[in-house]
């Protein structure tokens, strides 16, 4: 019997042994794949592959319960509700950051810093910086031992924290265990960094909030601070929570001469670090480095608030030292605020150019990024309801960006009761006829085409910049010819004369000519340009630029029929119909007419363009242009104009597909992306010589 149990015992411990092994494996593979995942956005495996190794490892551990280790993936979110958060003494002080409003106090620290450093006998030609996003979320301190997470903390007074390590461990950006990749690791080191909602993820969790007539969040930090400070991890764990690191704090067995060596450091370890930090070796780097990172500021999807400037040499950090609680080795160049609390007087409507409601905010004024914002976009009648926003109600504003400001959520628990939710109207506020709402849209719209509203705004379409760009005619001058009934549309703004128009208030002979003028000049404007100017739903200036590609003049297109528009590259079976709809009207039918009397180009030049087959032809034939910054003496319009009738394509944003970059007068974030990927430069010179099939091959 004792040999029995003996062989027996033997054969557990086997047993015991290889589920070890298989776990110690197991737990380093989910690891590997939840950094790739995670952290680098790169899954090597598919969803199917990673859950089947996570249930592997759920199974093993439930076999062997006493094989579970702290720092397994299967530990990150915790059991019961935390009574308190306990307090936590960092074992370096975390400081703050004093601020440089604007390049001038940038360049005045930077001087300080020279001098500094000079009294400790270092050159500025010496000193390096490194440049980071400012995130607007949370700090928090993590400690590691021996390369496992031991405590988490929040920044509290610099000093003492709030232990939230239950719910760091929930957020799967923040490693349990540091990777191999970086070991021997120190016996102890405090990690750095903050912890963030991604701006996507704040819509939709307001929106959930909302639905569940629960109160919304003010804006992202306040989103992620809450959630962090839960006590009841599950809570934390439910919203996607994200982090970047950026610095190590109290160290232990190791050492890292300069800042950027502990980034990379830290990145090897498997911590997310902000890909775009970068070095700087001057005050014009340092300086243009503050100015990419505001141009880009509003393409991320976290919000920063500005940029922290840190010398990079470490021992010199511990030289210079710190004013009460700020280092003089590191600022942080603040941006205007791009978000503002106010209150929602009234939203109101206007009628657009295809009749759509387009609801808007009144606004007790306030000031967001530098521009005092009295009126706000608030989309349609669905996102109004979705974000449950009310007439009175204390709203978070946001410049989208810098540019167009935005209600993001109403502050639901300032309410007192008397807000006023919305509803759209049954009638048209301009000619009062009932409003329809299609299957399946969101917009509502006024059938009616005669509608005062919608013939004004297609005439203010048809002037403006990105259409026919007619100088000097704006929205008030549209607003008072079709009040006197000087014009019904857009095609008799060809027939004005100087001695009508001078009659006008505030308009001389001198003025009335101008406009006259400009008014004739755009009879030269492209054929893809005129027909974006007309105002098709759905068809802009890049499908525009399609059909005449493919047709050749408005005239063909207006023949073609709606399967034979919908053949073409780009442009599907809504905008044929939206177009073939558009033409079918003799109201439209005779405005395009009336154009064309009237001299407005409306065919494509011969040889420019596109080829009969519906292929490019011309020295840019097939080639992708992206356009950044100002040109000498082309506007963005111009240029455009000239690609698309060489046969290029215009695109918005840099690509390994980009042909080329034209590069203005304070190019921004395009030129970077341009420059890390290869792409071919050409300045306005470089343009037209590629323009007349002289250049750049």
């Amino acid at each position: 019997m004792a040999e029995v149990g003996a062989a027996g015992g033997g054969a557990a411990g086997g047993r015991t042994a290889q589920a070890e092994a298989r776990l110690a494996e197991l737990r380093e593979l989910i690891r590997h794949h939840e950094y790739r995942y995670y952290v680098l956005d790169s899954p090597e495996v598919s969803d199917a592959e990673y859950d089947a190794l996570y249930r592997e490892l759920e199974r093993l551990e439930t076999e062997h319960p006493e094989l579970i280790t702290a720092d397994s993936p299967t530990q990150r979110v915790g059991g019961e509700p935390l009574a308190g958060f306990t307090q936590v003494t960092h074992g370096e002080a975390m400081l703050s950051l004093a601020n440089a409003k604007n390049e001038d106090e940038l360049r005045a620290w930077h001087a300080r810093v020279v001098k500094l450093a000079a009294d400790a006998g270092v050159l500025e030609r010496d000193l390096r910086f490194v440049l980071e996003p400012k995130i607007d979320g949370l700090a928090i301190s993590i400690r590691y031992e021996n390369g496992v997470m031991a405590v988490g903390a929040t920044r509290g007074n610099g000093e003492i924290g709030e232990d939230v390590t239950a719910n760091l461990r929930t957020i799967r950006t923040v490693p349990l265990a540091m990777s191999p990749k970086a070991a021997p690791f120190p016996s102890a080191i405090e990690v750095r960094g903050e912890i963030y909602l991604p701006l996507l993820a704040f819509t939709r969790l307001n929106e959930q909030r909302v639905a569940a007539g629960e109160a919304t969040f003010a804006n992202p930090r306040n989103a992620a601070a809450g959630s962090l400070r839960q006590l009841d991890p599950r809570v934390t764990a439910s919203r996607p929570l994200a982090s970047w690191f950026y610095a190590v704090g109290y160290l232990e067995g190791a050492q890292f001469p300069t800042h950027h060596e502990a980034l990379e450091w830290l990145e090897k370890a498997g911590f997310r670090v902000n890909p775009d930090t970068r070095l700087a070796e001057s005050l014009d780097e340092i300086v243009a480095g503050c100015r990419s990172w505001h141009e880009r500021r509003e393409g991320l999807d976290y919000d920063i608030d500005g940029v922290v400037i840190k010398l990079d040499d470490r021992r010199l950090q511990a030289t210079l030292g710190a004013v009460g609680r700020d280092p003089r080795w590191a600022v942080a160049y603040k941006f205007a605020p791009t978000t503002a609390q106010t209150r929602l007087r009234a939203i109101r409507i206007n009628v657009g150019r295809t009749g759509v409601l387009n609801p808007w905010a009144e606004l007790d004024p306030v000031e967001v990024g530098g521009v005092t914002v009295e009126k706000a976009t608030l989309h349609n009648e669905d996102d109004i309801l979705r974000k449950d926003l009310r007439e009175g109600d204390v709203v978070v504003i946001q410049r989208a960006g810098d540019v167009i400001p935005q209600v993001v959520a109403p502050l639901t628990d300032l309410r007192t009761g008397e807000e006023k939710p919305f509803r759209m109207p049954d009638h048209c506020p301009s000619c009062g006829t009932p409003v329809v709402r299609t299957p399946g849209e969101v917009a509502v719209r006024c059938p009616n085409p005669d509608c005062p509203a919608k013939r004004a705004e297609a005439v203010k379409h048809f002037v403006s910049k990105g259409a026919m760009d007619i100088d000097g005619v704006g929205d008030k001058l549209v607003e008072r010819l079709l009040e006197l009934g000087m014009i019904r549309d857009a095609a008799d703004l060809y027939g004005l004369q100087p001695e009508a128009l001078a009659g006008l208030e505030r308009l001389g002979q001198k003025s009335a000519e101008n406009i006259v003028n400009a008014i004739n000049a755009s009879k030269s404007r492209s054929a893809a340009r005129v027909l974006w100017a007309l105002g098709i739903p759905h068809v802009g200036g890049e499908n525009a630029d399609l059909l005449m590609r493919r047709f050749r003049s408005i005239a063909a297109l207006r023949e073609a029929s709606q399967e034979d528009i919908g053949e073409t590259p780009g442009i599907g079976p809504v905008i044929a119909e939206s177009v073939v709809d558009f033409f079918r009207d003799p109201r439209n039918a005779d405005l395009a007419d009336r154009l064309a009397e009237a001299g407005v180009t409306m065919e494509m030049p011969e040889g420019g363009g596109a080829g009969g087959a519906g292929e490019p032809a011309g020295p840019l034939a097939g080639k992708t242009l992206v356009l950044t910054g100002t040109l000498p003496t082309l506007s963005r319009q111009q240029a455009t104009d000239l690609i698309v009738a060489a046969g290029g394509k215009v695109s918005g944003s840099v690509s390994a597909k980009t042909d080329y970059v034209v590069v203005g007068e304070e190019a921004g974030s395009k030129l970077d992306k341009a420059r890390k990927l290869g792409v071919r430069l050409l300045d306005e010179d470089e343009l037209l010589a590629v323009l007349e099939g002289a250049g750049a091959e």
